[in-house]
């Protein structure tokens, strides 16, 4: 694995208040991980609210599970 990892990458943001981050992990001397992350405000805010929705649903069947018969 002793290529080099390139990543293409668009002259411009796909977004104005797009955030990225980039992660480089070697483990031992063979073995490198490289990984990459891009999210918007927007895409903060829908995992938000799929998380909330999620959420409420499993409350929903716990709470239906514990009612008695």
């Amino acid at each position: 694995m002793s290529e080099d990892l390139q990543i293409d990458e668009p002259a411009t943001p796909y977004h104005p208040e797009e955030m990225k981050a980039v992660w480089d992990v070697r483990l031992g001397k063979n073995m490198t991980i490289h990984a990459t992350a891009r999210w918007t405000p927007a895409g903060v805010v829908a995992a938000g609210v799929t998380t909330s929705a999620v959420l409420l649903a499993v409350a929903a069947l716990v709470r239906a599970c514990r009612t008695p018969r």
